[in-house]
């Protein structure tokens, strides 16, 4: 398995997340929003100029800035 940041990944790629990482505010909002370690996640889309990325997680879409995303530590099989 390989380590990557959500913001590392390519559209299409699965994983599982391993840990979410940074502090204040927007960890507290990710952590809100369901991005928790040992939760499935895929990477839907990634807009022309790399920012916002569209990822799946918990059964639903959500949206995330790449500075959010470097956050977000992911195993990917």
């Amino acid at each position: 398995m390989t380590l990557k940041s959500l913001g590392e990944m390519q559209v299409g790629e699965k994983g599982q997340i391993s840990r979410v990482a940074g502090g204040g505010q927007v960890h507290r909002r990710l952590l809100d929003m369901g991005v928790i370690p040992r939760t499935a996640v895929a990477v839907e889309r990634i807009a022309p100029l790399g920012d916002p990325i569209w990822i799946r997680l918990r059964g639903y879409q959500l949206s995330l800035r790449k500075h959010e995303a470097a956050n977000v530590f992911v195993e990917v099989a």
